[in-house]
């Protein structure tokens, strides 16, 4: 390939270069040499838009984001598995070995005439919706093998489509009610329009709903009326009512603030913002100072979540890098200079986050520092009973997950190295769609475990009975086409198999331990908490700001992981701190509203006896 020259050139004057090009060039040409400028144009527009997004790049050339074969294959039309023979040539460059025709995809590419934008040129940014492997592995796509030799026989009905449909009442749980009685007829009256029946009620109100407006953060005021005596001055000012008694910032306040900081990734300036323009000023300077103040109340329950996660039967754990302030640039030369910085060698910081499976539920714990997810993995085994069994550790591969000085069976997550085998669909389309239709056959299985409510026993003896032959003839199949030659291995094809080979024994954990997961998706789901932090507030101003961070997410993230709203979790435990301190126990995301119960029964038979 040439090596490319930079030119001065006006967009301007491409639609003239294209005419006079017309006359020069073989039509089938001219059409060529015109999406290619207009695909150059729309990119070159796309690159001076302050707003372009990598997503608005990869639409551009019709780049899927997702994994599902429907979608990654969509473009390159790749044969099935059962025609991949008659794919085979023999290549007279090599010895011998046979590569697949077809390999090379051409990207295509969509642009708008010259001149002209495109409405998905201005549109924003979709969110990436995440794909779960069980549904990722089956193709949806209808094959000549499968299909019915009756034209006329009757087809299945399409699959409804999930979410659809309004939001019933009954979903705004804290919404306030208020009923309201018939303004002119009574139970028991006669009906007015038969004059003979009688009324009686329904006990099926009809409902009507409206949404209304408000800012995140409220003020109340209370203006108590003050007295001054006349002759000695004194000043007498009115008993201010029970609501209004108490702290500045109520625990709704401080659950605001922390919900949207740290379980949706809302930074502090913008938040103070919103709050100033609905004439509710309240300062970042003020809400950092609010839930840092707040945050030893829930401390209790942090301990005893750490605790828990450690007598785990399977942890999940994996990292991201996650800037503190505090440890990087001249800070860090001042504390390296003071010697105050241990492992001076070490410049990494990461967010760990590390899901712990347990009897009572899945807790997810947060760690941000200097220590990899390993490094924060060993300090949680470190709280382990020494008499209980070794856990089950999931993770993608990476040596620094791995903690030392303790005995774990490791797994590692089936579906990175699937990821391995989607990045060379262009390259290899046949053979990655035998390997992803052939995990997705195993990522079927587990779902039915799933969907069926098996236990681990029964889930084990459920794969080794359908999922042992799907694998073990894929590694067969792997080795044959090593062995073969047909692969090089060092292309990119021929290390993603490696990847797999490599970590056989791992990778199919779920075939021989009871309740082994295949995937690190709970793990990858929780730390994207951390990661939008990330995103929006970019980064930690101090290692004790990292601290209040990895609090509020482990209680937040745990609670979603029970089903139950952070928002009444973190209310309940500001309201009761005493309570939380004496018994954390009884006050986690799955115990709390028995407790609560408990504790506002038993305040009602106190004020009753009173």
């Amino acid at each position: 390939m040439m090596k490319p020259v930079a030119l001065e050139i006006e967009l301007a004057d491409a639609p003239a270069v294209l005419d006079r090009a017309r006359a020069l060039l073989p039509p089938d040409d001219h059409v060529y040499v015109t999406g290619v400028v207009h695909a150059l144009v729309a990119l070159l527009r796309l690159a001076y838009d302050r707003g372009t997004t990598i997503s608005r790049i990869r639409r551009l050339f019709h780049l899927h984001s997702s994994e599902k074969l429907a979608d990654i294959f969509r473009s390159t039309a790749a044969p099935s598995p059962s025609q991949a023979d008659d794919l085979v040539e023999p290549d007279p460059s090599s010895d011998g070995a046979a590569t697949p025709s077809g390999t090379r995809d051409r990207a295509s590419a969509t642009a708008p005439p010259v001149g002209e934008a495109s409405d998905a040129d201005r549109a924003a940014d979709d969110d990436h919706a995440e794909v779960s492997p069980a549904t990722a592995g089956t193709s949806t796509e209808p094959s000549a093998a499968n299909a019915s030799p009756d034209v006329g026989a009757a087809k299945p009905e399409p699959k409804k489509r999930q979410g659809h449909g309004r939001i019933g009442a009954a979903e705004y749980r804290p919404a306030r009610r208020d009923y309201v009685a018939h303004d002119r007829l009574h139970v028991g009256d006669n009906c007015p329009e038969c004059a003979h029946g009688r009324l009686y009620d329904l006990h099926r109100p009809s409902c009507i709903m409206r949404i209304v407006g408000q800012a995140p953060l409220a003020a109340l005021i209370w203006d108590c009326q003050q007295l001054r005596c006349g002759g000695c001055g004194h000043v007498f000012t009115a008993d201010a009512p029970a609501e209004a008694r108490g702290p500045k910032y109520d625990p709704t306040a401080v659950a605001t603030m922390a919900d949207f900081r740290y379980g949706n990734g809302m930074p502090l300036n913008r938040l103070a913002r919103m709050q100033r323009q609905r004439d509710c000023p309240v300062p970042a300077s003020t809400q950092w100072e609010v839930v840092r103040d707040h945050v030893g109340i829930l401390e209790p329950v942090f301990d005893e979540l750490r605790r828990r996660a450690a007598m785990g039967d399977v942890l999940h754990n994996d990292d991201t890098t996650m800037p503190i302030l505090a440890l990087m640039g001249k800070r860090r030369e001042e504390l390296l200079a003071a010697g105050a910085l241990p492992d001076p060698e070490r410049t990494g910081l990461f967010t760990t986050a590390t899901v712990s499976i347990t009897g009572e539920g899945p807790i997810a714990l947060f760690a941000t520092g200097r220590k990899h997810a390993g490094e924060n993995l060993t300090k949680l085994l470190a709280q382990r009973d020494a008499a209980a069994s070794p856990p089950i550790h999931m993770c993608d591969g990476l040596d620094r997950n791995r903690p030392n000085g303790h005995t774990v069976l490791e797994a590692n997550c089936l579906a990175h190295g699937r990821r391995q085998i989607v990045d060379e669909i262009a390259n290899f389309p046949t053979e990655c769609r035998y390997v992803l239709e052939t995990l997705g056959k195993v990522f079927k299985h587990d779902e039915d475990c799933r969907q069926q409510g098996m236990s681990d026993d029964e889930r084990l003896a459920h794969h080794q009975e359908h999922s042992a032959p799907v694998m073990a003839e894929l590694e067969h199949w792997i080795q044959a086409e090593f062995d073969g030659h047909h692969i090089e291995p060092n292309s990119g094809f021929g290390r993603a198999l490696q990847y797999l080979q490599k970590r056989w024994a791992r990778l199919t954990l779920f075939l021989r331990v009871a309740g082994a997961p295949l995937d690190n998706n709970i793990c990858e789901r929780a730390l994207k908490m951390a990661i939008r932090h990330r995103n929006n507030s970019l980064f930690y101003r101090t290692e004790y700001g990292a601290y209040v961070g990895d609090v509020y997410m482990t209680i937040i993230s745990t609670t979603i992981l029970h089903h139950e709203n952070p928002f009444d979790y973190l209310v309940a435990l500001l309201r009761h701190e005493a309570e939380v301190a004496a018994a954390p126990g009884a006050w986690l995301p799955w115990t709390y509203r028995v407790t609560l119960a408990r504790v506002q029964a038993n305040a009602t038979a106190a004020l009753a006896a009173a």
